[in-house]
């Protein structure tokens, strides 16, 4: 199967959009629900985009769907031409060691004392945390969550696992992938609802649940690359949207019930911007977030609560926000040339196969 590349100028412009949707939502949720405070950034989102626009409150989901769409779009197809080993490596080469620096920094500022959990525990014992370099510590129950944000990045390797295990099906017959995509998502939601406790795996319902918006993305780079018609474009997209509206009726999502909506304004933003050319995609604070925006999300949450308390009494909550930023920025830029980049070159070189091979 040929897979035409397709040209996705405006991709960092989404990261940015993307980037500032997660922080908001993080420095929303801690302000109003943790803090019992108001900001006057809040109050007006809350009413451009939550009140009149419909999203989520919060503009919880906005950030991830996003960041789950562009996966979809890009990495399908790199998963029709690699091998499933080149496409592994280059994957995992990426997300694996800046993850591992920044669950072991959690975990020491978690032991020091200086950060909290962002579950329920008071601590991480040594299995926990062994457990959380592998994002394992989402799967026990109770949950153990040592650096919350990560939770995403099951739902990537997971859909990465189901596109390497489906590469000859995605080559051959690529519409298949997503639309039985869809039928396991469904499954494991309605396994969950009906089988009692200890069977049932609550995380995996979170991940069937945003599965959808990877699939979206497969979609689109299909649909785009012209390899599936447009009618069964429409079949696809009607089986994800299926998915989420009973991920909706079993409240398997977390934060309301506007999900779907929310969806479909991020796929429209997507369809909008991906492709786009202008002036502002090439913008060096573009370039730049969209570059550092895996580094972001990772750090963030680890500088947010303890810069925002300490700053906030001499300089108010703007102030305190513009020092969190800065910090995250300062932080991102290490891991990013220090940890993520190098890695990824390093372990790329060694274990994907020769050219020549």
């Amino acid at each position: 199967m040929y897979a035409p590349r397709v040209q996705l100028d405006g991709a960092n412009l989404l990261r940015l959009i993307a980037v500032l949707a997660v922080l908001y939502s993080h420095i929303s949720f801690y302000l109003i629900d943790d803090r019992g405070e108001g900001w006057w950034m809040i109050d007006v989102v809350y009413r451009v985009f939550i009140q009149e626009a419909g999203l989520n409150n919060h503009l919880s989901f906005v950030g991830v769907a996003i960041f789950m769409l562009l996966t979809g779009l890009l990495v399908t197809r790199s998963a029709m031409r690699q091998s499933r080993r080149d496409f592994a490596v280059s994957r995992l080469s990426r997300l694996v060691p800046a993850l591992w620096v920044s669950v072991a920094l959690a975990i020491l500022l978690v032991r020091l004392g200086i950060n909290g959990m962002f579950s329920g525990q008071n601590g991480i014992s040594n299995s926990e945390a062994a457990l959380s370099f592998v994002l394992g510590g989402f799967f026990l129950k109770p949950e153990v969550a040592v650096l919350g944000v990560t939770w995403t990045l099951t739902v990537q390797l997971m859909f990465y696992l189901y596109c390497v295990a489906a590469r000859d099906i995605l080559r051959k017959w690529p519409v298949v992938v997503p639309l039985v995509g869809a039928f396991l998502c469904a499954a494991v939601l309605i396994y969950n609802l009906y089988i009692p406790q200890p069977w049932s795996v609550p995380m995996l319902s979170k991940i069937a649940a945003t599965l959808p918006t990877l699939f979206l993305g497969q979609i689109v780079y299909l649909g785009w690359a012209r390899i599936i018609s447009w009618r069964w474009v429409a079949v696809s997209v009607i089986a994800q949207a299926e998915v989420v509206r009973l991920a909706t009726d079993v409240h398997a999502y977390w934060a309301g019930d506007q999900y779907m909506w929310t969806i479909v304004v991020v796929t429209g933003l997507v369809l909008l911007l991906a492709r786009y050319d202008g002036r502002i995609a090439h913008w060096a604070i573009v370039r730049w977030t969209g570059t550092r925006s895996y580094a972001i999300y990772l750090v963030h949450t680890l500088i947010l609560y303890r810069v925002y308390e300490n700053v906030v009494p001499y300089t108010g909550p703007t102030g305190a926000v513009l020092a969190f930023l800065v910090a995250t920025a300062a932080v991102s830029e290490i891991v990013y040339r220090w940890v993520e980049t190098p890695a990824a070159r390093w372990l790329g070189g060694r274990l994907r196969r020769p050219a020549h091979a």
